[in-house]
């Protein structure tokens, strides 16, 4: 049993880098540029994810009475944005181009934002630590952009039939990995009651819901892109935010990320079904 829990986080490795992979097979270079010809939603998102939701974070741990790891805990996520299967969780509402794009971008800025960030607020979160942009910069280019660049390149060879494959894979990797975070969730979940308990998750889910505010006031006009950026800033970049928390001492990583997970989709589930009642009812009256 102890092996099967220990195998869990390679598989999941393997089904985020298969579905990184699928997204850049079903991409182009216009998803790749989409931002870069929206300046003002480019710099709205990025002061959303980057700046609003670490002084969300940073806020909550000052006036809520929360555990040292718990603190640690709200540093990692705050500062961990960029999350990769973005464009997945957007494929259903027409913001694909807008999340691959935004990916893109502000995976490449973690490089420089994310130490910056764990400098500035780690003494504000009581913990001690610090972090490489050598080390973010190798963990993105290889669990990130090698894959991406990897399906955009095949994408160029078959052409559209990449999006076709690239639907069936992200169907076939999404749904191995739910099962494993399933898993990791009922292997950790006595360790998670522990470690978070109640006031640590109620900041968990003020934090999320929090960044999901943020990301939906900031995201325009347009409905797609005020989806794309609401879920953008309540979702974290797992690989970042382990990698941030293996210089914390004594932080557990596991527990923190299951706990987001949890608190993840209980904010996020309920605002993507009232998205898409929004969308499909202004479908319905522009049709009358």
């Amino acid at each position: 049993m102890q092996g099967f829990v220990e195998l869990l986080p390679v598989v999941l490795k393997l089904c985020v880098s298969a579905l990184i992979f699928a997204i850049g097979l079903g991409s182009t270079l216009g998803d790749l540029t989409y931002l870069w010809r929206r300046p003002g939603l480019l710099l709205r998102s990025l002061l959303a994810m980057y700046v609003l939701v670490p002084l969300a974070a940073f806020l909550l741990a000052q006036v809520l009475p929360l555990a040292p790891a718990v603190k640690a805990g709200m540093l990692v996520l705050a500062v961990s944005a960029g999350a990769p299967l973005l464009p997945r969780k957007m494929s259903k509402f027409g913001g694909g181009s807008y999340a691959f794009s935004l990916v893109v971008i502000s995976s490449v800025l973690a490089v420089f934002l994310v130490p910056a960030w764990v400098a500035l607020l780690a003494p504000h979160f009581a913990v001690e630590a610090e972090v490489s942009p050598w080390a973010v910069a190798a963990l993105i280019g290889k669990a990130f952009l090698l894959p991406l660049l990897i399906g955009m390149v095949l994408r160029m060879i078959v052409g559209q039939a990449g999006e076709r494959y690239s639907d069936r894979l992200m169907v076939l990797a999404g749904g191995v990995m739910t099962l494993v975070a399933i898993a990791l969730l009922v292997a950790h979940w006595e360790m998670l009651f522990k470690i978070v308990q109640r006031p640590g998750m109620l900041a968990l889910l003020a934090l999320m819901g929090g960044a999901l505010a943020i990301g939906h006031w900031l995201g325009g006009p347009t409905a797609d892109d005020r989806t794309a950026l609401a879920v953008a800033c309540a979702t974290r970049h797992v690989g970042v935010a382990v990698l941030v928390a293996s210089a914390f001492p004594g932080a557990r990583t596991v527990a923190m990320i299951a706990a987001y997970a949890l608190a993840s989709a209980l904010v996020s589930i309920p605002y993507l079904r009232w998205r898409r009642k929004r969308s499909a009812s202004a479908v319905a009256d522009s049709v009358a």
